[in-house]
Parts: structure tokens; sequence; C-alpha cells
């Protein structure tokens, strides 16, 4: 772990393994409803962000849509993510899955899309080849360009080992559940050696964070908010950071984290609050 972070200002990206390259800060959307989503992804273009980041199963793919087309930003200028329905793992189910996302969305092409989670209990009796036929769906999508990028979410180690015996492109992006406490090093260090992308979901702990003692300590000795220190010790850690929102104030704050740099002693005490988050969703068991 370094505390020297290369990304400097809001309009720096992550270098993705394929050369495309992805804004370093996105708006999260999980459970965020339909005029909430709309009105967050306005105020987030609006105080500059150019990533944001939905689901298929966060059910709001079409707000998401219709946020940027009201932002009036140009749909080149702005990357999206999505990810894949774990009831919809399998060659053609991806490809009917993929084709509903892109019209709910209102775009012709879809810059990132993830395999949600590796091993859905609907799937997991046969769980390695049904990822792996979802796999070929996206490698195909992919070489098609109806997508820039494709990568998978919640992934550990031995679920992209048991990809990578029938895959012919290695995921581009990683995203996992990162945050004060929450370091996963085994998985992270496992993407970073490949050229993985690693993305942080739920980086403020969906709100735990805010109550940490030792977190409100840390925000006045930088002067600045619990949330900000989160996400600066994101992209130190190297971490793409996904917060939610929908206070325009707070969207804009989160952007405000270029100006600082957390020290070394700091950066290892965030990473060992362990517990103050919760933990980390094992895919392997999860009832979904």
């Amino acid at each position: 772990m370094s505390n020297t972070c290369k990304i400097t200002r809001l309009t720096d990206c992550f270098e993705l393994s394929n050369g495309v390259k992805m804004p370093c800060i996105g708006l999260g959307t999980w459970q965020t409803d339909h005029e909430t989503t709309i009105n967050a992804v306005v105020s987030a273009v609006k105080s500059g962000y150019r990533l944001i980041d939905t689901a298929a199963a966060y059910g709001n793919e079409a707000s998401v849509g219709t946020g940027i087309r009201e932002s009036g930003i140009d749909r080149k200028d702005i990357f999206i993510t999505s990810k894949l329905r774990n009831a919809h793992h399998g060659y053609e189910s991806t490809l009917e899955a993929f084709e509903r996302t892109i019209a709910r969305l209102g775009v012709d092409y879809l810059d990132l899309y993830l395999i949600h989670w590796p091993n859905p209990l609907h799937y997991r009796s046969i769980g390695e080849k049904a990822t792996a036929a979802t796999w070929k769906a996206f490698e195909e999508l992919y070489r098609a360009k109806k997508i820039r990028a494709i990568g998978v979410s919640n992934f550990m180690p031995h679920h992209i080992d048991a990809l990578m015996k029938t895959a012919e492109i290695l995921p581009m992006v990683n995203q996992l559940k990162l945050c004060p406490g929450i370091t996963q090093p085994e998985i992270v260090n496992y993407c970073q050696k490949k050229g993985i992308l690693v993305e942080a979901y739920s980086p403020l702990g969906t709100g735990a964070i805010f109550e940490v003692p030792e977190m409100k300590t840390l925000a006045s000795k930088y002067h600045k908010s619990i949330g900000q220190i989160c996400l600066r010790w994101s992209l130190q850690m190297g971490f793409l950071p996904l917060p939610k929102s929908k206070n325009p104030a707070r969207i804009q704050e989160n952007t405000e984290i270029f100006d600082f740099e957390l020290s070394q002693e700091d950066m290892f005490a965030i990473g060992g609050l362990e517990g103050c988050c919760g933990t980390a969703p094992d895919p392997d068991t999860v009832n979904y």
C-alpha cells in the first residue's frame, strides 16, 4: 500500500487494461428510487462526475438514463456502468438481459458491463459452467463494440481462476465492497497483480462510518468531512470509489478530495478499523 495517489483532480482517469479510460470517481445508485436517482444523476453531472454506476438488480436503469438525458451532457462524455442480474446467467440469457439494459438506459452501448455476482443461488449447482457461458456472451458483446470494457463484481480469486479456464479475455474491473475496516487484501492484491482495476462500492460503509469515533478525529485533524476522508483513503489505496448520495451539497463535497493527502500512519489506521462497517459478503453463501 502506498499513500501516494496518482489521481490529482476529478477529471483524471484510471486506465483499464484495454486502454479505456475510466473516470476516477463515480456516483453509486444502489437503493435509490426513480425521482431520487434522476435528481442525483443531474446533481452529480453538474458537480463534474462523469461515471454513473447502476445495475439491473437496482431497478433504476431507466431513471439513470433519464437523469443523464436531463443533465444535458453528451452520451460520449459519460461513462455508464451496469451489471447483469443474478437470474440471467447463461449465454442466451445474458445477451437478452444486455439488450433490456441498454433499452432501459436509452443508449446504444455500455462503457462497462459487470457480472454482478459470481455464484448466484439459482445457478449454484452449476456455477462455474453458468459463469463461463455468461462470460462468453460478455466477450461477444465486447468484440461487437456494444460494451467498451467488461468485468466482474464480488469475484474472489478462485472465481476468476475458474473463469479463466475458458475465457479469452481477462476481466478489466472487479467491483468489491471496500471501505474503512474492509480491505479484502487477498482479492485486491490478486487483481492489482493481474492489472484488474478495483472499484470500491459502499466506500462510506453504507453510512455506518459516520458514527466511528476514530473517523471523527481524523476529520477534525484534516479539516475535512468523514466522507471526504473515506474517499481520499480509497483513492490512495488505488481503488475507484462509488459513493452514493442524494444530497446535492454532499455530492459536491465528495468531489473535493484532491487538496490533501492522508499520512501512511492514518492510512493504516483507517484500514484497520475492522468491524466498523460490518463485513464483506461471501459470494458463495449469499442468499440471492
